[in-house]
């Protein structure tokens, strides 16, 4: 088709003003991306301007905005300072360096600019309860949310007396709530401001649905938890942090393999919110896997992630490597129940390890920490806690007292089986010990000389003296298998099963001759004798007994056997 050479010829490079108009219509704005959430969107073309000699402050402002909600907190840390650097800067810049300088945990600095922001807007602490501009309210939470990292009680309770009746101040105060383990009340201030804005028909508030969740999900109420975050993932199904708090509940009321389902969907969105939270995902990749790869991922999240210091020192009491567990852990000063509870478990095994008195006492009193303090005592980690303290104090009725009231929970846990076993067996109720041993599945457990020697002692208070003898069998002969062979002929011994008792003491004679296992040795056989004369035990026993006693050198023994010979002879009891 020919071109009409009325129209005016344009060259490769022009466009006519109707397609320049429509070029222009169609280039993305930088609101566009914010109301989107697509920070990495708004900073590149936030950028692009910038570089073509179009930015001025408020690019600059904007790129650090962006930074900071991805959560790249160093960028907009230097992007804030160069706009300081400038000088003549408004004191907003300060306060937002300050929330930089805070979420790269650098306090004492946060704390430098949002003091400075203060003074350069002529603002004192005093007079922050009657400003009411933004800046300054703002200032005054990240100084509140210092003073709770300060641990500074004093100025903690004079910044709260700042905080006023507004929707961010209110949110501020749940937040310290929330970080001092106050759910509830923290709760209490999400669902009044739901409720006191209920007629608002847009979306401002539906993300405290998460924090709601959160609350319950740190109180254990995993379902609770679910409910209340499917409302907030109705609106924003690819939001990180809900995705990953669903996954969480999932791990929980579930197993890994649910949870990490959960997060996959996040992984194959490929989101912008999934570049954001793609470390705390990678985080909890590693706990839902059982700690696979945990020395790969977890090192470098150590100040990154609070959590990950703690999964590695789990990781760590799991390979029985307690003194790395203990190194990790020996600085960090606990401010949570989990942190009490963690620094209690690795100082109670370092100190069984270690035969340490201090490192128990330490476990005993971090124990009773959290399991005495109100928010946490009608816990089932507080209960835990509680009967972890009565344990290493050897008090083990108050141990079953807790213990009975969450068994319901562990009916599977092979650990706290254990440990409820023990204690069952300590009060002498060996019946209901056995049957809790016994339940027990994992080989690293049944493995154990301390699980070995109790359940052999339960074999034999409970008349099953065979049994402990075959759980001996089985082991290799070892320093433990000596010290089983001990408990054996004492215990059996003391309750009259003089058959195991006199063949425990026939080994230990033969390992170590001791005058004291000749001397058990020959009270069982006599005893053994005396069950075969009055009809409780088998006549062919006395043949077993014989051949124990012609272990021994001892000028006794043919005594000894000369008169059961005798006995066997008047009683038609065959001997070789």
């Amino acid at each position: 088709m020919m071109l009409s050479r009325q129209k005016p010829a344009i060259g490769p490079g022009s466009t006519t003003p109707a397609k320049e108009n429509k070029k222009k219509k169609k280039l993305p704005k930088v609101e566009e991306f914010l109301e989107n959430r697509d920070y990495t969107g708004a900073i590149t073309l936030l950028e692009f301007n910038r570089n073509s000699g179009k930015g001025d402050q408020d690019t600059d402002l904007w790129i650090a905005y962006c930074a900071f909600h991805l959560a790249d907190y160093k960028r907009a840390m230097e992007e804030y300072n160069r706009i300081v650097s400038k000088g003549n800067c408004h004191p907003d810049v300060f306060v937002n360096l300050g929330c930089t300088y805070f979420f790269l945990g650098m306090y004492p600095e946060a704390d430098e600019a949002a003091q400075k922001g203060l003074k350069l807007a002529g603002i004192s602490i005093d007079n922050l309860q009657n400003d009411h501009s933004p800046h300054s309210r703002l200032q005054n939470r990240l100084l509140f949310h210092l003073s709770h990292k300060f641990n500074d009680e004093k100025r903690l309770m004079g910044y709260h007396g700042q905080l006023q009746d507004i929707i961010e101040d209110q949110l501020s105060l749940a937040s310290i709530h929330y970080l001092r383990s106050h759910y509830q009340e923290a709760i209490d201030i999400y669902k009044r401001i739901l409720l006191d804005n209920s007629d608002i028909a847009n979306k401002d508030f539906l993300a405290l649905n998460v924090y709601v969740a959160l609350c319950y999900y740190k109180l254990d109420y995993y379902d609770v938890s679910q409910e209340v975050l499917a409302v907030y993932l109705q609106q924003y199904p690819d939001s990180a942090i809900a995705l990953n708090l669903k996954a969480c509940n999932h791990f929980r009321l579930y197993n890994g393999k649910a949870a990490e389902a959960e997060l996959k969907n996040l992984q194959d969105t490929a989101s912008p919110s999934f570049i954001f939270a793609r470390d705390l995902i990678k985080h909890n990749l590693v706990v839902f896997r059982g700690g696979e790869g945990s020395l790969q991922c977890l090192p470098p999240l150590i100040d990154v992630i609070p959590e990950a210091r703690l999964n590695l020192v789990i990781y760590y009491l799991k390979q029985d490597d307690v003194t790395e567990a203990y190194n990790l852990i020996k600085d960090l000063e606990p401010t949570t129940p989990q942190e009490y509870i963690l620094k209690g478990v690795v100082n109670a095994a370092l100190g069984q390890e270690q035969g340490s008195r201090e490192g128990l006492k330490a476990a005993q009193q971090f124990f009773q920490l959290v399991g005495g303090s109100a928010s946490e005592s009608d816990t089932i980690p507080g209960r835990q806690c509680m009967a972890s303290c009565f344990f290493l104090l050897k008090q083990f009725e108050d141990v079953l007292i807790y213990l009975n009231s969450i068994k319901s929970y562990f009916y599977n846990d092979d650990t706290f089986n254990f440990n409820y076993a023990q204690a069952k067996a300590a009060v002498g109720n060996f019946k209901e010990a056995e049957e809790v041993f016994l339940l027990i599945q994992s080989d690293k457990i049944k493995n154990d000389y301390t699980y070995l020697s109790w359940l052999a002692r339960c074999y034999i208070m409970n008349r099953k003296a065979r049994l402990a003898w075959e759980l001996y069998l089985k082991m290799e002969t070892s320093g433990e298998s000596f010290s089983l062979l001990q408990l054996i002929a004492n215990d059996c011994y003391k309750m009259g099963q003089f058959y195991y008792a006199a063949k425990a003491f026939d080994v230990l004679e033969r390992l170590d001759p001791n005058p004291e296992y000749w001397e058990g040795k020959r009270g069982a056989c006599v005893g053994v004798f005396q069950l075969i004369i009055a009809g409780h035990e088998p006549r062919e026993t006395l043949r077993d007994v014989i051949n124990m006693l012609r272990n021994s050198s001892t000028p006794q023994v043919e005594y000894m056997v000369r008169t059961m010979r005798k006995w066997a002879k008047e009683n038609l009891v065959p001997l070789p």
